[in-house]
């Protein structure tokens, strides 16, 4: 156990102090981990004490990338892209707008409309709190609207974007814990519905304690509405094919995804926003994105290596056993655990250093992997808007800079208490999550 502790400590160094990449700085930790775990040092060195280690290490990485359900990451990740450059996150905006603007507070529910809709396609949270900020800030400034209203509506909807399938993070978790993709893009839809919804009732929340912060907008015609609707259609069929296909089990999910990154393009073709520079720009973006994600994914594989064979998961077992506490309350110091590291880490950090430690004992307790990933994802969710660190609002402070951080963080506070709210239910009612994948594929 002092060789974790030791490694534990190394890893918070080189990350926190030293500023290393994660994808490295797990990786090394987890090499050298390993190594010691062995009883191997640099004063045994030779190639064939250290073969096991070496073997270890090699594996991972050929495994990872030669992985088929891997492919999945690039795949979506361009479907994304394709989708941000045909320009739908405006026309998102502008259906949501047509619906709901004329009521109070109805461009910030439009904004979440939108980016509930956007973060479906794009599956980042990062890219759609950054695009929805330029499309939704000028027309919320338009209309009399808070700044600490309009920009945390923006921060907290582009949060809905690592759980709403398709979603990069599931994938990542599903490998991480061998668990069914499906079966987590299944579980993540009515969860991440929930949370619209929710944040719907906290833009209302807000206007009715400050009416002027929320000023009602121009009624569209019902002729105008019905014409906003036709421009997301197309987007709107890829998804339902894309998900439904998945759902249904007509195609796998890197099917799906090749389906939808084919159909993506062919709806940027058709609507003329593809130029042989933005398809460079497209391909190269989804390149290093999807070169960085798998990088991560070794070097977490590494270090859950090397967190098993020094007997971390069932040292934490048997203190849990010894506990006797009811299982409910492992998960919820987990949860306790999660919103903590969420002040300090970054979400894709967080999850990669937890989840090796974490699933063995939940799975160990009977808890359902799938439930867990839910629930867990949506715990990361909540720390993209708490502060200090808060990815999603120092996304928006960077585009929006005349709007200072702590006027965000104070804006989505009623956001913040709506995904606790989300949280709990997921955590006491888990069918909530696990609904459609026992309908769909049990």
């Amino acid at each position: 156990m002092s060789i974790l502790l030791i490694g534990f400590a190394v890893l918070l160094f080189l990350i926190i102090v030293v500023r290393m990449p994660i994808a490295f700085a797990m990786g090394l930790v987890g090499f050298f981990g390993f190594a010691a775990t062995m009883g191997l040092s640099w004063d045994n060195w030779d190639t064939y004490r250290w073969t096991g280690v070496l073997s270890m290490a090699s594996n991972r990485v050929i495994g990872t990338v030669q992985n088929y359900s891997l492919s999945v990451i690039p795949l979506f990740i361009l479907m994304g892209n394709l989708v941000m450059r045909s320009g739908l996150s405006h026309e998102l905006y502008q259906a949501s707008n047509a619906f709901l603007g004329h009521r109070k507070g109805g461009l910030a529910m439009a904004t979440v409309v939108a980016c509930g809709g956007f973060s479906a396609i794009s599956g980042s949270s990062l890219a759609t709190s950054a695009t929805m900020s330029r499309v939704a800030m000028p027309s919320m400034r338009k209309y009399g609207y808070s700044d600490s209203l309009a920009a945390a509506t923006i921060a907290a909807g582009g949060s809905l974007g690592i759980l709403i399938p398709p979603s990069v993070i599931l994938v990542i978790y599903g490998l991480l814990t061998e668990t069914s993709i499906r079966e987590l893009f299944a579980a993540g839809f009515l969860p991440g519905l929930l949370g619209v919804l929710l944040y719907l009732g906290a833009v209302r929340y807000v206007v009715w304690r400050n009416p002027a912060a929320g000023p009602a907008g121009e009624k569209t015609a019902w002729p105008d509405r019905i014409k906003a609707l036709r421009g997301v259609l197309g987007v709107l069929g890829l998804f339902v094919l894309v998900m439904g296909g998945i759902y249904l089990g007509v195609f796998t999910p890197t099917e799906a995804a090749g389906i939808g990154a084919g159909g993506a393009f062919v709806i940027a073709l058709l609507r003329k926003s593809l130029t042989w520079s933005s398809l460079f720009d497209t391909f190269s973006d989804t390149a290093r994105t999807s070169i960085m994600l798998f990088t991560v994914v070794i070097g977490a594989l590494i270090f859950s290596d090397f967190v098993n064979r020094a007997g971390l998961p069932d040292y934490l077992l048997s203190l849990v056993t010894s506990l006797d506490v009811a299982p409910i309350v492992v998960i919820l110091a987990i949860m306790g655990i999660y919103l903590l590291l969420g002040m300090v880490f970054e979400s894709l950090s967080m999850m990669l250093l937890t989840i090796p430690i974490f699933y063995p004992v939940v799975a160990s307790l009977g808890f359902d992997l799938v439930w867990f990933g839910i629930v867990v994802v949506i715990a990361i969710e909540i720390s993209l808007i708490t502060p200090p660190v808060g990815m999603n609002v120092f996304v928006l402070s960077a585009v929006i800079r005349d709007i200072k951080t702590g006027t965000i963080f104070k804006g989505v506070t009623p956001f913040w208490f709506a995904d606790i709210i989300r949280l709990l239910l997921v955590l006491f009612i888990a069918q909530i999550a696990l609904f459609l994948p026992e309908l769909l594929y049990h």
